[in-house]
């Protein structure tokens, strides 16, 4: 008679290898096909679920990258990650000064994640700061290093980023918020869509506060030192609008 031990983690070893199989497919798959949900959105419509609000809907537009405007590009890059286009998925000098900074201010914590590793996260993970997330999720923004261009992952983060309860996309966004497709944004309005993506729940695009608003004037300062759309072909993302 097998040991019970061996029988469960035979079985384990196969559920862990067919999940990555299946992880490994998907990743191909997407780095060429439109995705359809994420992750993040599957867990914020099951949480509407379990508290009862059934008005609650997670909706999302995919398009692609020729239908998004380029300030929305470079205002989410100068928002969130300005090195996205030279780092390989992590910005090790941003980790070092969020380590310090929450070591000085443990009651206010500040994340270092780059798009890469947002795209990871909010595309295949959960929401949380654990250890084993946080372990999946390095290795899986490596993964999508590897196999997608800088272009895909950042189409993808447009596509799957929440900008407020139940909109994500950018798509989605746009035509909620300020009645248009999301390639006719202007950099204000793409400034004001990045300047929320800290927290959409508490940050709001229709209702912006004050700090909403002197982020947005910041990000918009740094579009332009970071040289306007001209950056986008600087390092080579061919950022066309339709």
């Amino acid at each position: 008679m097998r040991n019970p031990f061996s029988i469960v983690w035979h079985w384990l070893k196969r559920i862990v290898v067919s999940i990555t199989v299946l992880w490994f497919v998907a990743v191909i798959a997407f780095s060429f096909l439109p995705v359809p949900f994420s992750m993040i959105m599957i867990e914020r419509q099951l949480g509407a679920l379990a508290s009862i609000n059934f008005s609650y809907v997670s909706r999302s537009t995919w398009v692609d990258q020729n239908q998004i405007s380029p300030y929305m590009a470079l205002a989410v890059m100068a928002a969130e990650d300005q090195k996205f286009p030279k780092h390989w998925g992590f910005d090790f000098d941003a980790i070092e000064t969020a380590m310090a900074y929450n070591k000085k201010y443990q009651k206010r914590i500040r994340g270092a994640s780059t798009i890469s590793q947002q795209t990871s996260k909010n595309l295949f993970l959960w929401e949380g700061r654990s250890w084993i997330r946080k372990g999946l999720e390095a290795g899986m923004t490596t993964v999508l290093e590897l196999l997608w261009s800088k272009q895909r992952i950042l189409t993808v983060y447009l596509n799957i980023a929440e900008f407020g309860d139940g909109i994500f996309g950018v798509e989605e966004a746009a035509r909620r918020y300020f009645g248009k497709p999301a390639s006719r944004l202007t950099a204000s309005e793409s400034a004001l869509l990045a300047a929320v993506l800290p927290n959409p729940h508490r940050y709001k695009v229709n209702a912006p506060s004050k700090y909403v608003l002197q982020r947005q004037q910041w990000i918009l300062r740094q579009m332009q030192l970071m040289g306007g759309v001209n950056y986008l072909k600087q390092n080579d993302l061919r950022w066309e609008r339709r």
